[in-house]
């Protein structure tokens, strides 16, 4: 799996096991919902900035998303 892939599966197994929608997880990583569900499809790189965002709102360290 690439990790454009597999980082949008990370995304949405954390989102879904913090109890967060796709728009409220957006709220709180200051991004759009569209750009968050491009993400977790694996239809758009996303940039640095972006990963610390939600790794933030997850609570979690960014490297857990490429895991």
């Amino acid at each position: 799996m690439d990790v454009v892939a597999q980082l949008g599966k990370n995304v949405r197994r954390l989102r879904i096991g913090a109890g967060l929608s796709q728009e409220e997880l957006a709220f709180r990583a200051q991004m759009k919902r569209g750009y968050l569900s491009d993400l977790e499809r694996g239809t758009r790189n996303p940039s640095v900035r972006a990963l610390g965002r939600i790794a933030e709102a997850l609570a979690v360290p960014p490297s857990r998303l490429l895991e």
